[in-house]
């Protein structure tokens, strides 16, 4: 009977000690359950802070990288609009230091030469006429429209067609002409010049 009890009590002794061990494995391990709950949580927010800090850094550079396009875009327009700028003024710079041809029309009968010359546009102020024994010379200049315009701000040509610049139309005639008796009449963008042929009378010669 002695040894059934020693027995029971031995027993009882390894299940408190195997109970014991076994709490202090489960408090062991819901320490650790929980240690490893902190630090994925902390690993977590970190990833987190830095997943943000990725996002508002990629915001900022996003940003960036659409302003510096579009700087350079309005860098770009500025720049050929100047360089466009600066090729009509050589253009005209051109126009007005070449003497282009005025058209005209010219007719004769027996005693005067008629002269038609178009300057639409042109005040008869502006022209400028000279004739000489046995020609006539016209002179005039056509301004550009974006000369007209000098008031207005940011004009750029996009066609230029008309006559521009310093324009002449020189005749010469077959015939002397009568200098003291030309008339030229203005209307309407056109001269209308009169020129009377110098009639030199023949005369006989007597030979002695």
């Amino acid at each position: 009977m002695e040894e059934k009890d020693v027995l029971e009590e031995k027993i009882n002794e390894r299940k408190e000690r195997f109970d014991d061990k076994k709490e202090k494995s489960k408090d062991k391990f819901e320490e650790k359950k929980e240690k490893s709950k902190d630090k994925f949580e902390e690993k977590k927010e970190k990833m987190e802070d830095k997943f943000e800090e990725k996002k508002e850094k990629g915001k900022i550079y996003s940003e960036m990288f659409v302003n510096d396009i579009n700087s350079t875009i309005e860098e770009f327009k500025e720049n050929f609009k100047n360089m466009q700028k600066y090729a009509d003024e050589k253009i005209n710079e051109y126009k007005n230091a070449t003497v282009s041809n005025l058209a005209a029309d010219l007719v004769e009968t027996d005693e005067t030469y008629y002269l038609k010359v178009a300057i639409p546009g042109i005040s008869k102020e502006d022209v400028e006429i000279e004739a000489g024994d046995n020609d006539i010379v016209i002179t005039t200049t056509f301004k550009p429209l974006i000369e007209e315009l000098e008031e207005v701000e940011d004009v750029n040509v996009i066609a230029s067609e008309l006559t521009n610049g310093r324009c002449s139309k020189t005749v010469r005639f077959e015939n002397s002409i009568d200098v003291e008796n030309i008339k030229a009449k203005y209307n309407a963008g056109i001269v209308l010049i009169t020129l009377p042929k110098l009639i030199i009378p023949k005369h006989k010669i007597t030979v002695e």
